[in-house]
């Protein structure tokens, strides 16, 4: 990131063209290319807001249609945020830059912010929760994704070995190759890259980056999926990013790690013996998520096909809101207890928009810590869909949660969940709802053939 830095700081000899960038409701990567001289433009008038025109309707499209309450009448202006400024790596001579949309002509004393833009609501929530709680968050990511040599008439994987397996990283082979200069990019890129290796389905791998303060994760986490997207394709083969392209093997999903810093919870005696080593602002945060979950998942799993993956006993989560540490078969994660304490979301795949699912999931947990809410289950040591009735008794899962099976059930449950509604704002949550149903009429195939093609060309 280059926070501070001016343009003329950032804009160095190598710069030839700049990528004002932006990430839609269906998690499309939208871009607009401009020379470097045409970029430095922008900025030649101090006193005027620096951007782009962008129609309105950007942020409802979905192919060649529009979502309703999205029109052709209208048009913003999209300010690139220079602090979100990189040196695209995998592109040679280009940089690229995230932005906020903003009202083209505000009413007078009226902010220009559009309230509807995935990066201003996470802004506003991280601001939010400064503020009203003295908390902070840091959050990082697994990328899971497929390297296929083929697409077409039916996926062909560059290999079929197993996890961790060395055989998937052969010395010479393409995806070796692929997979190291993915890392070289991101790394030279100022990414932490933690580690990377093979995973369990074919041709599958993961990398696993650093955590950041969400905004910054949120946008280093598009520029992975493009450093992913571009490496593949320059050496011949398509990274697609599908939560289940085969149901006997595992699906891409992409956890999300986040920690809880600060805080003003006090110790409660409903929950002290709960999580003990975690602390009451923690505990409030889990809560808080746990309880919303079922709202979440319509932006952590916003596809028809996410949910090929909302399943007991695949190690992605399960269907039961549930804790437990070190839990696979938990959608709430405890990792570290007692140190360096973080949660991992497994209920999330990457066809989501990375700044919306940060946006449901800090709104749930913020939510949580706001109410200063008692954490009311317990550890779950084992699998929920393999506790007995007395198990479930002990950790408090009786009455237990059930998480949606279908995106049709989570947008019903985000709709009906008023607290999350509250935080996001009920003008986005009605927009990215009309988006989402239009995306999944137009993800659907004339059979399943047709609709793994059109995932494996939208993710």
């Amino acid at each position: 990131m280059t926070a501070g830095k001016s343009l003329d700081k950032i804009l160095t000899p190598d710069v030839k063209f700049v990528r004002i960038q932006w990430i839609d409701y269906i998690n499309t990567p939208r871009v607009r290319i401009l020379p470097v001289a045409a970029f430095s433009k922008l900025y030649e008038n101090p006193n005027k807001r620096s951007g782009i025109s962008v129609p309105a309707l950007t942020l409802g499209v979905v192919g060649s249609s529009v979502a309703d309450g999205f029109g052709a009448v209208g048009e913003w202006l999209y300010v690139p945020d220079l602090s979100s400024w990189r040196i695209c790596t995998f592109s040679p001579g280009h940089a690229v830059v995230m932005g906020w949309f903003q009202e083209k002509h505000p009413s007078p004393g009226k902010a220009p912010e559009v309230p509807i833009c995935p990066r201003t609501i996470v802004h506003r929530l991280v601001r939010e929760a400064e503020q009203k709680a003295g908390v902070s968050f840091l959050v990082g990511m697994e990328h899971e994704f497929m390297l296929l040599s083929a697409t077409s008439p039916e996926p062909i994987y560059v290999n079929s070995a197993d996890w961790s397996c060395s055989a998937k990283l052969r010395t010479g082979s393409i995806e070796a190759l692929v997979l190291e200069e993915i890392v070289q990019c991101l790394i030279d890129a100022g990414l932490e890259v933690q580690q990377y290796h093979a995973e369990a389905a074919p041709g599958q791998y993961e990398v696993v980056t650093g955590p950041l303060p969400p905004l910054e994760a949120a946008d280093a986490i598009v520029f992975t999926r493009e450093t992913i997207y571009n490496i593949a394709n320059k050496h011949g083969l398509k990274a697609t990013f599908c939560p289940r392209l085969q149901g006997d093997s595992c699906g891409n999903g992409a956890h999300v790690h986040i920690s809880v810093q600060g805080g003003k919870s006090k110790t409660r005696k409903e929950d002290e013996d709960t999580a003990p080593w975690v602390s009451p602002t923690e505990r409030s945060f889990m809560q808080g998520v746990l309880a919303h979950l079922p709202a979440v998942v319509a932006f952590t799993l916003p596809n028809a096909a996410s949910y090929a993956r909302m399943q007991d006993g695949i190690h992605a989560g399960g269907t039961t809101s549930c804790w437990g540490t070190y839990n696979k078969e938990a959608p709430l994660r405890v990792c570290e207890p007692g140190g360096n304490t973080h949660f991992e979301l497994k209920s999330s795949d990457a066809t989501a928009a990375p700044h919306l699912a940060f946006a449901g999931i800090i709104a749930a947990g913020l939510r949580g810590i706001l109410d200063e809410a008692a954490l009311v289950t317990g550890d779950c040591g084992k699998p929920a869909h393999e506790m007995s009735d007395g198990e479930k008794k002990e950790v408090g899962l009786v009455d237990e949660l059930k998480l949606p099976q279908s995106i049709e059930e989570a947008r019903k449950a985000l709709d009906s969940d008023e607290a999350v509604k509250g935080l996001l704002g009920v003008e986005f949550v009605e927009s990215y709802l009309r988006v989402n149903k239009l995306m999944e009429e137009y993800m659907k195939g004339k059979d399943d053939k047709a609709t793994v093609q059109k995932l494996i060309e939208y993710f």
